[in-house]
């Protein structure tokens, strides 16, 4: 690697055997599906989809004395106060933009009956949030959704799915701590979700890959301003957005080998994009790089790639795909700066 190029490694040491293939195959048709009992042909007809989505809404639970953590609030939304994410990533509060209010579910079965032809609602869908580290909300959210199941079934709809979402969390401080798994999920609702004869659909995606990739940098210069020391990298906030847009953390730490008697201070570990914003981790205790030395942003699985952009004129980096063996394979090229004005060619 070049001493000036930053990298989104991918580690195929931290994924199921499924997903060792060749890089012409879809990586997630082979993917084994995590089911409650045999489900039905999601798309029986060539022309369903799954168009009608219903958010969370009040209900009478299954037992008067389970106890749950969402809140219905004078203005007709059902909410949640503790499901310990960050605001940016909080989806089932009342002042989200997602899904219905419970007082329009009416109008919007109403809408599904007036357009048969176009519209056939097959499942409900609610989301939490992100970085959840506990299955009991996902308990919580079931006992309302499976009672408003019912009261739509008891309007002549036939609905299959279950939608309960996702956002379970990872360790991104490394602290060793045992997170629940997609399978524990399941098991959370499992008993609900075949109470009503329901499909469980669920999204684990960050559990899944998250921790899978990282970024690798090269450290550009160390710096002072007086009162705080700034490890510089050429990465940046436009290749991992994520501490910057969420105030993520994401653990951080050097690849070469520092000396012995090398310093260890508390720096920030900066990009070089013209941004007070740009920083890959604050406080973190690191021993003193030389200049070139690799620094690894770890747990760059999810939300790194997907959302990097071309801020500064930061050229999104190549990818690697590393296997067990140790042998690294470019998948994705890097991209340079006749990539981007290619885009203005010939207008």
């Amino acid at each position: 690697m070049a001493a000036t190029t930053h990298h989104h490694l991918s580690h195929a040491s931290s994924l199921p055997k499924t997903l060792n293939h060749p890089l012409k195959q879809n990586p997630f048709s082979q993917l084994p599906v995590l089911s409650l009992r045999a489900s039905k042909n999601l798309f029986r007809r060539q022309s369903l989809s799954l168009r009608a989505v219903l958010s969370q809404n009040p209900a009478k639970t299954l037992n008067a004395t389970f106890q749950h953590c969402f809140t219905k609030s004078p203005d007709g939304f059902l909410y949640c106060e503790d499901t310990k994410v960050h605001p940016y990533v909080a989806t089932g509060n009342k002042n989200s933009k997602f899904g219905i209010r419970n007082e329009k579910l009416q109008w919007f079965l109403d809408a599904v009956k007036a357009h048969p032809n176009e519209l056939k609602l097959v499942g409900a869908h609610c989301h939490l949030g992100s970085t959840i580290t506990k299955v009991d909300i996902f308990r919580d959210a079931a006992v309302l959704m499976v009672n408003y199941i019912d009261e739509i079934r008891a309007q002549g709809f036939e609905v299959d799915y279950l939608n309960i979402g996702g956002g379970l969390g990872i360790d991104y401080y490394h602290s060793g701590a045992v997170l629940p798994t997609p399978r524990d999920l399941i098991d959370t609702v499992r008993e609900l979700v075949l109470s009503r004869n329901l499909n469980l659909v669920i999204e684990p995606g960050r559990s899944l890959i998250a921790n899978t990739c990282c970024l690798v940098n090269r450290v550009t210069g160390v710096k002072t301003n007086g009162t705080k020391n700034f490890i510089v990298i050429d990465g940046s906030m436009a290749e991992l957005i994520r501490p910057s847009l969420y105030d993520a953390y994401q653990h951080i730490e050097l690849v070469s080998p520092t000396p012995p008697d090398a310093e260890v201070s508390t720096f920030d570990v900066v990009g070089p994009v013209c941004e007070s914003a740009d920083f890959l981790g604050k406080e973190r205790e690191l021993p003193t790089p030389a200049k070139g030395t690799g620094l690894v942003v770890h747990d760059a699985g999810a939300y790194c790639m997907s959302m990097a952009s071309t801020y500064n004129l930061k050229m999104r980096p190549p990818e690697y795909w590393v296997e067990e063996d140790g042998s690294v394979t470019r998948i994705r090229h890097g991209e340079t700066f006749e990539d981007h004005i290619r885009f203005f060619e010939g207008l």
